[in-house]
């Protein structure tokens, strides 16, 4: 269990999350998945890198059990530095990265697979913010590299869910298989980049943030300072109560 890389011949490295029962992560686990990506991007002998997670869904974002049993603002402060440095370890991983995205893929989730290159998802999966029942926000900035604007806006303020189909139809999803047949097509569209001259792919992956119309990390930076003043006004640690008191997970 934990983050798990795995080298394979051709020059795919797969990073493998098994956070059970949800893979929400604590936040030691974003920053271990942070430095298991730029690890992974940082070999020479890397071409590409596989995203992927065991169990019944890709991630569903922050421990928030964790954040409620915590004194103090660490680990609130800790999960959003956590994210930060994992989304941001994908965005700048020095090769591509494929994120292949099974049944659920919720908030910190949606960090990950937006700021990922490739996305490949099973016909089971589901992208979502639930941010604004959980009374936080952040990771706008990476849905709005899965759907359109206003779709993103309704997903937001609603905390609506849309599958892999829908993502497969704006382009955001390059494939749609079955759940028994995800790792198999990652694998397979990673074979196809690792195949190419490692050093063009590099400078490609490079070039290709260099042309990208927003800073994804400096959005991203914004959008968590709300989170911090929706703590500072009482709603988050409300949001977060009920929603472990509820039992959700």
């Amino acid at each position: 269990m934990g983050i798990s890389t795995r080298n394979h011949s051709g020059g795919i490295a797969e990073v493998v999350v098994d956070a059970p029962p949800v893979n929400a992560l604590t936040v030691s686990g974003w920053f271990e998945l942070a430095r298991a990506v730029q690890e992974a991007g940082r070999d020479p002998r890397t071409h590409v890198v596989v995203l992927r997670a065991e169990g019944r869904g890709f991630n569903a974002g922050v421990d928030i059990k964790e954040m409620q049993a915590t004194t103090g603002h660490d680990a609130l402060v800790g999960a959003n530095r956590g994210c930060y440095a994992a989304f941001a370890a994908v965005y700048d991983c020095e090769v591509p990265v494929i994120a292949a995205v099974q049944g659920f893929c919720l908030g910190g989730g949606i960090g990950l697979v937006g700021n990922a290159d490739v996305v490949v998802a099973s016909d089971d999966a589901y992208f979502g913010l639930p941010e604004v029942d959980r009374g936080a926000l952040g990771a706008a900035t990476h849905l709005a590299r899965l759907v359109p604007q206003h779709l993103m806006r309704a997903m937001v303020y609603t905390c609506r869910n849309v599958t892999a189909a829908e993502l497969h139809a704006f382009g955001s999803v390059l494939e749609v298989v079955p759940r028994d047949r995800l790792r198999e097509a990652a694998l397979e569209v990673a074979a196809q980049i690792a195949d190419k001259d490692p050093y063009v792919i590099r400078r490609a992956k490079e070039s290709l943030n260099g042309i990208d119309p927003i800073d994804v990390k400096r959005s991203y930076r914004f959008e968590q300072g709300f989170t911090f003043e929706l703590n500072l006004m009482g709603a988050g640690d409300r949001h977060r109560d009920t929603f472990v008191s509820e039992g959700a997970r």
